[in-house]
């Protein structure tokens, strides 16, 4: 679809975003939006008609693109079919999201508990945790992102807990692997993997193992960096929770649906976990869904005992249509292997490529169509380009670099001194080096900051 510019009906639009709408995470006097005209495929465009290539698929969750028509017409074909009915009840849309869901999760993850979002899947596998073990507590990582309701949050290990941490919450946060920024001195990935675990073990020990309900991970940390795990660390973090009699959480809200190359990023690393969260990619986003998989030993603990929990729009008919038409497409499409094939012969390599011509990037790591660069001031003393949660003048260097990157016509995902490659997981090869191209030059921005 070719813009059509309209700068009147976008600054109308401005005003009224402007004068009524709360948006999240910010300064509400500080920010400016973009107003969005319209958005296909890999891209989207503004009231003036400019024209963008998403490298965030919005936040990590338009797997198969935008306005994908097989997508759009199962929503309107189930809107006029039944728009809405309670969860209680046994609907087609459901039942059938629910099956193709479980025929993709690793092991017996055969229940799915339907929710809205990602961080009310990680608040219900949590209160299902506590429930199945009688135990209080739960552990996750620093450099971790699990939602912004209240449990959810203070799982979180990045800066956005802050404000919202009650410190009473039950949760113990710990270090989990991640080499370029080694907090175990290690020189290797054996190393990290091996003292990563000791300290986890070290952890549980000290907190007491039988007060420990839960271990959540992102199975690949999606904005705290895209650290993929060694190998051996969940099979390690596996072996560790049944030792303890430990539920074990992955959060697979970002890296699932296709986004490493594989259905879960779980089967990445051959691990079956007792719960596993996922939202996003679902169903890409169109209509909003998350949820839980459960495992056969956790839904028998809610066998013949209610479980206190639910949703009104549980499984909402709308949603479900949208999730069973996207996984039918990501497998007629091939979508997960053109994830997995651009990832490993296009844009991994490319972006090496990239490092090797930029001061500015530090490490390039990631999977599939999820990857991310570090950016540093210094490669040999890996500064940072930005302080850690730095803000206003403190993040110039990176705003400088996000505004290089839109002015190329590419929409980047940033986070602190990070910018994450992203890309809708059916993006074409001309498209991915259409983006790589302006990546390119917006890098040479960040090179300026060098030293």
């Amino acid at each position: 679809m070719t813009p059509q510019p309209n700068p009147e009906a976008g600054a109308a639009v401005k005003a009224a975003d402007r004068d009524h709408v709360f948006h999240s995470w910010s300064a509400q006097e500080l920010i400016d939006p973009l107003a969005v005209a319209g958005a296909e495929g890999s891209y989207f465009w503004d009231y003036d008609g400019r024209r963008y290539l998403d490298f965030s698929s919005g936040l990590v969750y338009t797997n198969v693109g935008y306005q994908h028509p097989k997508i759009v017409d199962a929503i309107q074909e189930q809107a006029a079919k039944m728009t809405t009915f309670a969860p209680a009840f046994a609907i087609e849309a459901r039942s059938e999201a629910a099956r193709l869901i479980a025929e993709r999760t690793p092991g017996d993850l055969d229940k799915i508990f339907f929710t809205n979002g990602g961080a009310d899947a990680v608040e219900h596998a949590i209160r299902m945790a506590r429930l199945h073990t009688g135990r209080p507590k739960v552990l996750s990582a620093y450099r971790s992102y699990h939602g912004g309701t209240q449990q959810a949050v203070n799982v979180t290990g990045d800066p956005r807990r802050w404000a919202s941490d009650s410190g009473t919450a039950g949760v113990v946060h710990f270090w989990a692997p991640y080499l370029y920024r080694s907090r175990f001195y290690a020189e290797t990935e054996e190393q990290e993997c091996a003292r990563a675990l000791e300290h986890l073990e070290t952890t549980i020990r000290f907190e007491g193992p039988s007060t420990v309900a839960a271990i959540i991970l992102e199975t690949i940390p999606g904005t705290a960096g895209i650290m993929v795990p060694p190998p051996g660390y969940l099979a390690g973090v596996r072996e560790i929770c049944d030792k303890h009699g430990i539920v074990f959480v992955l959060d697979e809200v970002m890296a699932g649906f296709g986004r490493t190359g594989e259905w879960f990023a779980a089967d990445l690393f051959d691990v079956t976990p007792d719960l596993l969260t996922f939202a996003k990619g679902v169903n890409s986003g169109y209509v909003p869904l998350g949820g839980v998989a459960i495992s056969g030993a956790i839904a028998e603990t809610f066998g013949k005992r209610p479980y206190p929990g639910g949703l009104t729009y549980s499984g909402h008919p709308l949603a479900c249509a949208a999730a069973v038409a996207t996984i039918d497409v990501m497998a007629e499409e091939g979508v997960v292997e053109n994830a997995a094939r651009l990832g490993e012969s296009v844009l991994g390599p490319e972006l090496r490529a990239l490092a090797e011509r930029h001061g500015s990037v530090g490490e390039v790591r990631g999977v599939g169509m999820f990857w991310a660069l570090e950016l540093v001031r210094d490669r040999e003393t890996r500064e940072p380009l930005v302080p850690y949660n730095a803000a206003g003048e403190a993040n110039a260097p990176m705003a400088a670099f996000a505004a290089a990157a839109k002015k190329g016509g590419l929409w980047p995902f940033v986070n602190m001194n990070r910018t994450h490659v992203v890309p809708p997981c059916n993006i074409s090869e001309a498209e991915l080096k259409e983006g790589l191209a302006a990546l390119d030059s917006a890098l040479s921005v960040a090179d300026e900051y060098t030293g």
